[in-house]
């Protein structure tokens, strides 16, 4: 049958106009099945970040949860041990699911624990057992490594180890502790804050030697740093002078006045003639220092050498660290013990007054 020149006409157009539209169609099919694909294969990776590393496994890995560590911290713990995969997903899981009341301790858990096995587990907590031990505000090193090595929580031996070797640039003052200084036997003298700790049993050197570090962090004040700049000092001259402080000073009342002392005479280029300093090289404690001993020779023996010792010579407390920075403004230059059970001391403005109340020390010895 024979068309008419206008049906021939609306057809073509027919076709053609219906092309667009074909190709839209085909174009949103070919997106949804990319978008498809990309939910599929995310929804399969957040699925397999969420399971066990080693599915069906029965080894069990000792994990330490510190005291006060948040979900994220936790989180981390267990991505470092192995027990999960990917922290970040735990830690927002954990938030999803609204889970809280985690508790510290020692556990036992295998990296073939389910995410909620692992939550449960945490939940219930655990009946570790910690060890307290309590250092004193003025010890050395190697005396807090033998106090700790008598109580049975350390290994003297690998704790000093620990203390020059380990890895401690986390805690941000410890980049202010200076390389390669003359005579010190230990980078961390000074930083192991005196205080009583709570440890669990079996807690390694690392991680003992960290609780005393963050407590030196803990109690360092921020605005001390301002003052440490106005006195031209560093954070790791101002430990050195307060750990002098600390072991000269026992009456909470003299420490600033001592701090004082020390002060006038740097600012006069005096030396510093701090016994503590002689007692730290002789390493062995006594009563009174002879002349011999004023002249054992040491970078740390501020009879022989001008300004403060290379490093600090014990563990002060916040209270010395405060003293250094905040000194009693007075024109005192020397000090003696007196001798007379008070444990406070004669403070002298010139060298004459001092060798009458250093005679009468002696006399009151």
């Amino acid at each position: 049958m024979e068309k008419k020149q206008g049906e021939e006409q609306d057809t073509y157009y027919e076709v053609k106009a219906s092309s667009p539209i074909k190709i839209v169609l085909i174009t949103l099919g070919v997106v949804f099945s990319i978008f498809a694909v990309i939910v599929g294969a995310g929804g399969y990776y957040l699925y397999s970040q969420l399971q066990p590393p080693q599915p069906g496994s029965d080894q069990k890995v000792k994990v330490e949860i510190p005291m006060g560590s948040s979900a994220m911290k936790i989180a981390q713990i267990l991505e470092e041990q192995g027990i999960i995969k990917n922290s970040k997903l735990f830690y927002y899981y954990v938030r999803f699911k609204d889970e809280t009341g985690f508790q510290a301790g020692t556990y036992e858990l295998s990296p073939g624990y389910t995410i909620n096995e692992i939550i449960e587990v945490l939940k219930e907590g655990t009946e570790a057992e910690t060890v307290r031990f309590t250092i004193p505000e003025g010890l050395t090193v190697e005396e807090t490594a033998k106090r700790l090595e008598e109580q049975g929580i350390v290994d003297a031996q690998r704790f000093l180890q620990v203390v020059n070797e380990g890895d401690f640039s986390d805690f941000a003052f410890i980049n202010e502790i200076p390389e390669d200084v003359p005579g010190r036997k230990y980078r961390l003298e000074g930083f192991l804050y005196p205080e009583t700790y709570e440890v669990y049993k079996g807690a390694s050197e690392e991680e003992v030697i960290r609780k005393m570090l963050s407590q030196f962090e803990k109690v360092f004040k921020e605005e001390w740093f301002q003052t440490m700049e106005e006195l031209g000092f560093s954070l790791y001259e101002a430990v050195t002078l307060a750990s002098i402080i600390e072991r000269e000073a026992v009456l909470e009342e003299e420490r600033k006045i001592i701090s004082g002392v020390f002060h006038n005479r740097l600012n006069a280029n005096w030396r510093l003639e701090s016994c503590a300093t002689v007692l730290y090289v002789l390493g062995i404690p006594k009563e009174r220092l002879t002349l011999a001993d004023l002249k054992v020779e040491s970078p740390f023996n501020t009879y022989l050498h001008d300004g403060l010792p290379p490093a600090p010579i014990a563990s002060p407390r916040a209270a010395s660290i405060e003293a250094s920075l905040y000194p009693e403004k007075h024109d005192y230059f020397f000090f003696v013990a007196r001798n007379d059970g008070s444990r406070g001391h004669y403070f002298s403005r010139t060298y004459k007054e001092h060798l009458a109340h250093d005679a009468k020390s002696r006399g009151n010895f």
